[in-house]
């Protein structure tokens, strides 16, 4: 058993979003997010053949689902599920710290 911890090993730089695997069994993925400052490309969705459970435990972030002018602002604590297929996009995330989620794909 190998101990880890979410808020460990974060680059001092990020000039891309960072996509971690913790754990990838089956339908089942688990994985850590970090961002600073970073957002969707302009015209680009998110449309993914999975559900997601994603958490956001550092920094805060907007999500924002199309066709809906729904906008989801989340600080630390708030969770979000997101039906597979749904577009969604990420509008921003902090400037000033890293934004750490967790995100559950099934």
């Amino acid at each position: 058993m190998k101990k880890e911890n979410i808020f460990s090993k974060i680059p001092a730089e990020l000039p891309e979003e960072l996509f971690e695997k913790i754990l990838d069994q089956e339908s089942v993925t688990l994985e850590r997010i970090v961002s600073r400052a970073h957002a969707t490309p302009a015209g680009e969705w998110y449309d993914q053949e999975k559900n997601e459970w994603v958490i956001l435990l550092k920094g805060s972030a907007c999500l924002r689902l199309a066709d809906r002018d729904e906008l989801i602002v989340l600080a630390p604590g708030d969770y979000v599920f997101l039906p597979a297929r749904l577009k969604h996009r990420v509008e921003w995330t902090a400037p000033e710290m890293e934004t750490i989620w967790l995100a559950l794909h099934y």
